[in-house]
């Protein structure tokens, strides 16, 4: 993730974070990565977090899609296609490329800058993105 972020970086991309805001429900994106980055697992963490000129989307379920103020933005960014990464691949992930799908956008996921929990179920998740959505399945390494 953290590579695949920089080399976004480094290209000029914009990068777009969306977060579970974890039902804190007050918006509060900067004391969520504080959170993250000094609870369990933040060494990991420290290196995924927004800088300045990253934008940040809170959700509340699965796509960032949902109920979100993506689309707007993604809008205003002129944004034709979406690379994905991130945690919960068979779940988020996916949902969100294929909600990107639904909206008009070209969406790939960067499977190797991605993470799941169930190895079989993500390769599930991945061959229905890409067989069924029309996703790009891609891997950053070869």
């Amino acid at each position: 993730m953290a590579q695949a972020i920089r080399l976004a970086r480094d290209a000029g991309a914009p990068v777009i974070y969306v977060n579970d805001d974890r039902d804190r429900w007050d918006s509060d994106a900067p004391a969520l990565a504080r959170e993250a980055a000094n609870g369990r697992g933040g060494e990991v963490v420290r290196d995924l977090l927004p800088q300045e000129g990253d934008r940040v989307v809170l959700k509340h379920r699965y796509s960032g899609f949902d109920h979100t103020a993506l689309e707007l933005l993604l809008e205003a960014e002129a944004t034709e296609r979406v690379l994905l990464v991130g945690a919960a691949t068979e779940g988020c992930v996916v949902q969100t490329a294929l909600d990107a799908r639904e909206r008009g956008l070209k969406a790939t996921i960067l499977v190797d800058a991605c993470a799941t929990t169930d190895e079989e179920l993500e390769a599930t998740a991945l061959r229905y993105a890409s067989d069924v959505g029309g996703i790009y399945v891609e891997r950053m390494t070869r």
